[in-house]
């Protein structure tokens, strides 16, 4: 009788948690990309259980009429498209695929940003949320390089099989490095709009540590004095 009620509760901890949810989504993702190699249908099924969790997370964390068209709006072409490369190579579906994908996770990581700024109270969620925005804006960079390469062939070059073009794997590794500013990268931009694109996440990196996680971090220590202070009043 205690098996079926785990999966009730997963869901009212996934509902009132979307943040960690979606947050634990993106790294096993990133554990379960090796094993599926450059496998289409893989990583196609990869990607659309990951839109999925990510359409659930925005609306959970935002819910109005305007956002859930947004989401609407850019998460059922992504869907469409993803699905289109799963039945075809053609580069066109992937251009499309990959320039919806971005411009969503780009989205996602913004409202995610409002949901974080949009209190001086931190809930365990909002701190999941800092993690969560992070893997979003890895991705979305991800699939801007994905959708670059495609429209300028060559924007990319590697230590290994340099002439061609980079695998999802690599270009997700290059956004990873580039957003947190460790430059362990072997994949390196060498056209002009690849160039700019990265740096421009380096720009982003900086500034998400700089503002948003440093003003969590700030509320954070500034509730726990609250807390101190108020307790050694009543002292």
């Amino acid at each position: 009788m205690a098996e079926p009620a785990r999966l009730p509760r997963l869901l009212e901890r996934a509902r009132r948690q979307p943040s960690a949810f979606l947050l634990a989504t993106q790294l096993l993702g990133v554990l379960i990309y090796p094993y599926l190699g450059e496998s289409r249908t893989g990583t196609g099924a990869v990607a659309l259980f990951g839109l999925l969790v990510l359409a659930l997370a925005v609306w959970s964390v935002e819910t109005t009429t305007w956002t859930v068209w947004v989401s609407i709006g850019l998460g059922v072409p992504s869907v469409i498209f993803t699905v289109c490369q799963l039945l075809s190579d053609a580069a066109v579906w992937q251009a499309w695929g990959s320039g919806f994908e971005s411009a969503f996770y780009f989205y996602a990581a913004f409202s995610l940003i409002a949901y974080m700024l949009a209190d001086r109270d931190i809930t365990r969620d909002e701190l999941f949320a800092v993690g969560a925005t992070f893997t979003l804006l890895a991705w979305a960079f991800a699939h801007l390089y994905v959708l670059t390469q495609v429209i300028w062939p060559g924007s990319f070059t590697a230590a290994l099989n340099a002439g061609e073009p980079r695998t999802w794997m690599e270009l997700l590794f290059l956004s990873f490095t580039t957003l947190s500013s460790t430059g362990l990268s072997d994949v390196v931009p060498v056209l002009p709009h690849a160039r700019s694109f990265v740096m421009i996440e380096q720009v982003a990196g900086i500034a998400y540590v700089a503002m948003i996680v440093s003003w969590m971090v700030g509320l954070t220590v500034a509730r726990s004095r609250a807390r101190h202070g108020s307790a050694d009043e009543l002292n």
